[in-house]
């Protein structure tokens, strides 16, 4: 980890002596040196880093080159910032500029000095110098990207179990609610309750289906909303009136729910008797048909909530399947690899495997770090630290020793997101970005962005199974991640060594979790030390950070995780963060809610380091001019609720077109500006704008941004207008791969929308949503090829839009509402050939659709709602095999019993696992 540490020292010096060239006028010959001792000394710090655990010397020694290379950053960073603030008040003081140089240059001689030292000793103790080699090959960058995009769950071994407990859940003869999975971590409990979450006589024997992690910190109230959201499937008014009901109704909710459908819940990963003793009051014992699937590793859990229900213990994977699963991890390109492996790749294996003990999750990891090696001596070698390792967390641990430095801080940055919690995967990327875990020099070097790099890491993590899959988007993108229990105990365990970042709990969990400690250092010095921090907030916030926490003022990365329901009624308790960490690169506000029509302090123009500032869902309302200041942002988020209301307008200076450097800028639902109209055309690094300001810009301006990937549009008003700026056709916007046309409107609006001339004008989307009346579709050729996802609301097109859309080569989901006004609708043999989700939503006039055989055959999901003058499903479900889940939502009565099990149309759909009805 430590050469990950000087790395970044010597790419933020790189970047200081390019970027801020003005600013180190007088020391940037020092500067240069610097950054050439610490490449020198980061050729021996490999050979080190393996060495540190069999020797205290090298370890402290690793823990000085470490507080070395933070200290190089600290100096520059601060004079620069001094120099900064001379510049922009207009100091022409010459003493005061000789004084700040003298320091600095002295500082810096220091420094230099401290590296000699440092680099002498390393040479003293006879580490070999290694080059910093390209952390993987092509051949290897492949293989681990080819895992990025897709759900693996490797299910071997658990079919008895599966039966055993499928079985229990459709027996009507049993009559107990409960079933308890329980084992040791890692043993594959949460796999085997998804494979019978997801088990096709079990879809078609429940109405409602809900999974809900629980972890360690249980909240009552987020688990029961989240059930019942995915239980009834609510429309957006229902949302908020749940989110409005006190404690005690949603609790009565939600267990009426049970009482009046039959419906599966799984209790994923719930550790105490007091969390059940909590959660019990939303879920009946009796006179219901609902079933509750408990996964736990504490077995006395079903002692606690009803000994009448049945316990299930898995137990661990036999030798013959605890290689088939090994197999599928460490040989994923080979179908049969011992035709095609080497006998001594075989043996090797089965030895690993052996020392293993059956432990699903040790055998995954473990296949994923061998996917990555290509010799027998690497093999081998992680063969010979296996046969010394006597327990699973050290087996597991060879999973991060193998990791190359730049992917080592990725995975420790983990360590701070709440046990069970779906991290975001954007965010995280650009998190990744603006902590600087990714080298600029990608930009330069390979036709990539930092965003590609970091994304490419995230996949790299997942294929080596220290990462897992959460959600995942419409076209089969990942859209979160999470730990495993163990692996995460792995990353804080990590954290905590390498002194990597600190945590602080609220009062609510009456505790501090020391991320950082070390049982050398006291709790003061450690924090004193700590670079970034992750603060855990109750719902009334009087302290951001607690007085009796001494914290760095050299940190560079706050961030803030808190209850739904969080509250800071002073947001001047702000000023106190931007006053005294100045050097703050990352600073994570979101959700923290303020009172009505607050400000922003203006003293966040202090932090000219700034790259990454969320300020999402926080009620301000009001942003200073200061704002301007900081020219080195690059992450901006103002995003406000998704709907009108009193807090979705943010009075914004125009000061935005200040902040070149900005990559990723997510404005409010709508911008009111104290001076004139924004100007963000100068804003040529930006790949995301969302929400852009049509009212306060000029649409045409859009076209400036070369580098936008990602473009989100809020007002009607100007869509027309937009998509006449690409006349001539060779105006374009060739990097933009997500546009949306949308509205925060409660109704479509009536704007005419060109679709062709955006298709046009955008040659390389792969997602689309346009909101608005359209004439009619482009010509199947026109739209672009890769187009994945489209979203098609309130266009009303006289024509059947299936005759176009049913030939876009690489569609994959489909949302049409109010789309078409027609009566028939057709879809062709051979049509929609990618196509996975397709929603039907308020097709008023519909009476007609047929689906003829070999279309669609590759659709999973089928929503039909709202259409309520189709009589019938077509024909043509029953030769889409693929289908798995059809919805019908607000149909009439007569159509849903024409699909009931006794009704004319079941045999169409008789193949499909879940079928849900709701009205």
């Amino acid at each position: 980890m430590v050469e990950a540490v000087v790395s970044f020292a010597v790419e933020r010096l790189h970047d200081l002596l390019t970027e801020e060239a003005r600013l180190l006028i007088g020391v940037s010959d020092k500067v240069k040196r610097m950054q050439n001792e610490l490449k020198r000394m980061q050729c021996f710090l490999r050979d080190a880093e393996r060495k540190q655990d069999k020797n205290d010397t090298i370890k402290n020694y690793i823990s000085e080159v470490r507080k070395l290379a933070y200290d190089a950053e600290d100096v520059i960073e601060i004079y620069a910032i001094k120099v900064a603030l001379g510049i922009s008040i207009g100091t022409k003081n010459p003493l005061t500029k000789t004084k700040h140089l003298h320091k600095v240059g002295t500082e810096l001689t220091s420094i230099n000095s401290r590296i000699d030292d440092l680099t002498r000793s390393l040479q003293n103790y006879g580490f070999i110098a290694t080059e910093d080699n390209e952390e993987v090959s092509e051949v290897q960058r492949q293989l681990r990207w080819s895992y990025s995009h897709i759900v693996e769950e490797f299910i071997v071994g658990l079919d008895k179990d599966i039966d055993k407990v499928v079985e229990w859940l459709l027996n009507e003869n049993h009559h107990c609610q409960f079933v308890y999975i329980c084992g040791m971590g890692g043993l594959g409990k949460t796999t085997l309750a998804k494979s019978i979450y997801h088990y096709n006589a079990i879809r078609r024997n429940f109405d409602g289906f809900a999974w809900a992690y629980i972890s360690q910190k249980c909240k009552k109230r987020d688990v029961w909303e989240g059930i019942l959201l995915k239980l009834i499937s609510p429309t957006k008014e229902e949302r908020d009136e749940i989110k409005n009901m006190t404690d005690d109704e949603l609790a009565r909710k939600l267990f009426k729910v049970q009482q009046d459908k039959k419906c599966l819940i799984i209790l994923d990963d719930i550790w105490s008797n007091e969390a059940w003793d909590m959660l019990s009051p939303a879920f009946p014992s009796q006179n219901t048909r609902s079933k509750i699937v408990f996964t736990s590793r504490n077995k006395d859990i079903s002692l606690h909530v009803d000994p009448e229900g049945l316990l299930h213990e898995p137990s661990c994977l036999n030798p013959e399947d605890s290689w088939a699963l090994f197999k599928k991890k460490a040989f994923p390109r080979q179908d049969n690899p011992e035709s095609t492996v080497s006998d001594e790749f075989i043996r090797l294996g089965r030895e690993m495997v052996a020392k293993c003990a059956g432990l699903p999750l040790t055998i995954i990891v473990l296949g994923g770090l061998l996917a990555t090696k290509e010799r027998v001596s690497d093999w081998a070698t992680i063969g010979g630290e296996v046969r010394e390792k006597r327990k699973v967390e050290e087996v597991l641990d060879l999973s991060y020793q193998d990791l190359p430095c730049q992917l080592k801080p990725c995975f420790l940055y983990l360590s701070q997101f709440p046990e069970d919690s779906e991290i975001p995967r954007t965010k995280l990327i650009q998190l990744w970005v603006a902590e600087g875990v990714v080298s600029s020099q990608y930009e330069t070097e390979r036709d990539e962005t930092m965003e590609d790099v970091a994304e490419r890491y995230l996949g790299n993590l997942i294929s080596r199974c220290m990462v897992q899959v959460g959600q995942m988007g419409s076209t089969g993108r990942i859209k979160t991640c999470r730990l495993h229990d163990l692996m995460r105990d792995l990353c804080l365990s990590k954290a905590r060594k390498e002194n990597f970042l600190y945590i602080i709990n609220g009062s609510q969990q009456n505790s501090t979790i020391d991320v950082a400690s070390s049982s050398n250092l006291s709790d003061a010095r450690r924090i004193d030390e700590v670079r970034r921090l992750a603060v855990f907030l109750d719902q009334r916030v009087d302290q951001l950070i607690p007085q009796d926490k001494q914290v760095n003022e050299h940190l560079r990365s706050l961030v803030f995780f808190h209850d739904k329901k969080c509250r800071m009624e002073n947001w001047d308790l702000v000023k106190g963060v931007f006053v005294e960490f100045k050097l703050l690169r990352v600073l994570d506000l979101e959700g923290i809610k303020g009172l009505k029509g607050q400000s922003l302090p203006k003293e966040v123009g202090n932090l000219l380091w700034l790259k990454f500032l969320s300020l999402k869902r926080t009620r301000i309302q009001i942003l200073p001019s200061s704002l301007g200041n900081l020219e080195n942002l690059q992450f901006l988020n103002l995003q406000t609720v998704n709907k009108v209301s009193w807090d979705s307008t943010v009075e914004i200076p125009n000061v935005i077109c200040k902040l070149k450097r900005l990559r990723h800028l997510y404005l409010p639902n709508w911008c009111g500006n104290v001076t004139n109209n924004l100007q963000l055309e100068n804003l040529t690094n930006l790949q995301t704008l969302v929400n852009f300001p049509a009212s306060k810009c000029d649409v045409k301006d859009l076209l400036k941004l070369k580098k936008l990937r990602k473009l989100v549009l809020n007002d009607p008003r100007h869509f027309q207008k937009f998509s006449e700026s690409f006349s001539p056709p060779n105006k374009r916007l060739d990097c933009l791969l997500s546009l949306s046309l949308r509205t925060d409107m409660l109704s479509f609006p009536e704007n005419v929308v060109d679709v062709e001339k955006l298709v046009l004008g955008c040659p390389f989307l792969r997602k689309l949503q346009v909101e608005g009346r359209m004439e009619r579709l482009p010509a199947a050729s026109l739209f672009p090829p890769q187009l994945s996802k489209l979203t098609l609301w309130g266009c009303r097109l006289v024509e059947d839009p299936m005759v176009t859309l049913e030939k876009l080569p690489n569609l994959k989901f489909l949302n049409g509402w109010d789309m078409f006004v027609g009566k028939k609708m057709a879809c062709s043999p051979n049509g929609f050939p990618q196509l996975k989700v397709l929603v039907l939503r308020g097709l008023p006039n519909l009476h007609q659709w047929t689906i003829e055989d070999q279309a669609m055959p590759n659709l999973y999901r089928l929503s039909i709602s709202d259409c309520n003058n189709l009589k019938t499903v077509p024909d043509g479900l029953k030769f889409i095999t693929t289908l798995r889940e059809l919805e019908i939502r607000w149909m009439p009565k007569s159509f849903k019993t024409r699909l009931g099990t006794a009704g004319e149309d079941y045999h169409k759909v008789q193949h499909v696992p879940s079928i849900v009805f709701l009205n």
